[in-house]
């Protein structure tokens, strides 16, 4: 299996504080069935979650140091989660931005409670740049929970959806839960993520095999199988 949404690298954003809790976590992820990690610390520009690739590639290379050195056989690749705002594109031809393991498609947070005016012109300029947005954990956010057209029609735009595994279980409140059941149904969700961050918030690992099994029993096995493998796309 293949995570792409999670904040494992240390000290670059609200995700692990140093290297031994990268490494406590992504034994955890291992033992739960994860080979393949996208880490996709948050890129918010102009704030203090903007630390420049080489910092978080340097980083990444010491992790795998450390997992070869504790003989833990995991594979870590970079990406980002990115705040929308109208500068993505040059931010990524900049640099500043690292898409899914150096792929085309790019991880896409959105504000949890304000509506952007100008969401389909920033989605626009991304996709004519040759770059795919991957909207994550739309579950989340206020503007879907209470308008279920807008999810549609960026669906029908062309825009793809990872959910966070945890949503199943309600982990983010009813309405997440409820929102992300109907995308499921819907077939509206090609990605799924662990969205981990510490130690202390591992949720997601505690209860996978009960998230597994709902998540399967919503869509069937044949759909759940196809999302893991567009996860596994990412990282070939």
């Amino acid at each position: 299996m293949t995570d792409i949404h999670c904040h494992l690298i240390y000290d670059v954003d609200d995700g692990c504080r140093d290297i031994k809790e990268s490494i406590i976590l992504l034994k955890k992820m291992k033992k739960i069935g994860f080979d393949n990690v996208i880490i996709t610390p948050h890129y918010i520009e102009n704030s203090e979650y903007s630390s420049e690739n080489e910092e978080k590639l340097e980083k990444l290379e010491n992790i795998k140091k450390t997992l070869k050195l504790n003989k833990i056989d995991i594979n870590v690749y970079l990406g980002n989660e990115i705040f929308i705002n109208e500068n993505v594109v040059n931010n990524v031809k900049d640099g500043k931005i690292y898409p899914l393991n150096n792929s085309k498609y790019l991880l896409i947070e959105f504000p949890f409670h304000n509506h952007l005016l100008n969401l389909e012109d920033v989605l626009f300029e991304i996709k004519i740049n040759g770059y795919i947005p991957i909207i994550a954990h739309p579950e989340r956010y206020d503007d879907f929970k209470d308008n279920y057209k807008e999810v549609e029609k960026l669906k029908k735009d062309g825009t793809l959806f990872q959910s966070n595994y945890s949503s199943i279980l309600g982990y983010y409140g009813k309405r997440a839960k409820k929102l992300m059941k109907k995308m499921l149904k819907d077939g509206y969700i090609e990605y799924l993520g662990t969205d981990i961050h510490r130690k202390e918030k591992t949720f997601v690992i505690d209860n996978f095999n009960k998230i597994e099994k709902k998540i399967r029993r919503i869509i069937g096995n044949k759909k759940y199988d196809e999302i893991m493998e567009n996860c596994d796309k990412l990282v070939k």
